[in-house]
C-alpha cells in the first residue's frame, strides 16, 4: 500500500481550506485517510499553518512519500531538515543533541525571518494607506479650493453691484440737489 502525505480540500467556493492528511494513494482526493496531522490556510496573508511535525516527522520516517505542494508545505514547517537530521541521527553521523541544536538555531533564523517579513508588509502597507489618505486629502483641498473659487466671484460681483448702485445713488444724490438750487434759483428771480 503506498502512502501519501497530501492535501485533502474543505471550506467553500473561493475560500479553500486544506486539511494535511496521510492517505492512501488510491483514496479519492476529498475521501477516506489514515491520519490528520495538519492544516493549511492559504487565503490568510501570510498563510497560516497548522502541523503536528512529530506525526509528520513519523510518517516520513515510516515511508509516506508527500505530494509536491506538501513537501513545499513541510519543507517550510521545518519538517524535511528535521527528518534530514534525525536519518543522520539513526545511521550515527550525528548526536541526537547535535541534531536538536541544529533545528533549534533553524527554527530561530526562520522565525526571526518571517517576523521581520510580517514587519515588512505591515509597514508596507501602512505606508500605502498614507499614501491613499495623503492622496484623499490634496483631492479634498483641491474640491474646496473649486467650491470656495465658485461661491467668491458671485460674492464679489454681489458687493460690486451693491457698491456700484451706492455709488450711483450718491452721484444722483450730489447732483439732484445741484439741480434743485438751480431750478429753485429762475424761479426765485
Amino acid at each position: 500500500m503506498a502512502v501519501k502525505i497530501r492535501l485533502a480540500r474543505r471550506g467553500r467556493k473561493q475560500k479553500a481550506i486544506y486539511d494535511i492528511v496521510i492517505a492512501d494513494a488510491r483514496a479519492p482526493r476529498d475521501g477516506r485517510f489514515i491520519e490528520k496531522i495538519g492544516s493549511y490556510n492559504p487565503g490568510t496573508n501570510p498563510s497560516s499553518v497548522v502541523l503536528d511535525t512529530a506525526k509528520a516527522v513519523d510518517w516520513l520516517l515510516k515511508g509516506a512519500q508527500p505530494t509536491d505542494t506538501a513537501r513545499s508545505i513541510l519543507h517550510h514547517e521545518g519538517v524535511m531538515l528535521r527528518k534530514h537530521l534525525q536519518v543522520g541521527v539513526i545511521k550515527g553521523a550525528i548526536g541526537q543533541d547535535v541534531a536538536d541544536a541544529r533545528f533549534e538555531e533553524w527554527k530561530a533564523s526562520k522565525t526571526d525571518r518571517n517576523v521581520s517579513a510580517a514587519d515588512s508588509l505591515s509597514a508596507k502597507k501602512d505606508g500605502e494607506k498614507q499614501a491613499k489618505l495623503d492622496a484623499e486629502r490634496k483631492v479634498n483641498q483641491s474640491r474646496a479650493e473649486a467650491i470656495a473659487k465658485k461661491n467668491a466671484p458671485v460674492v464679489e460681483e454681489v458687493a460690486a453691484e451693491e457698491v456700484s448702485e451706492e455709488v450711483v445713488a450718491d452721484e444722483a444724490g450730489a447732483a439732484a440737489p445741484v439741480a434743485e438750487d438751480t431750478t429753485d434759483a429762475p424761479a426765485a428771480e
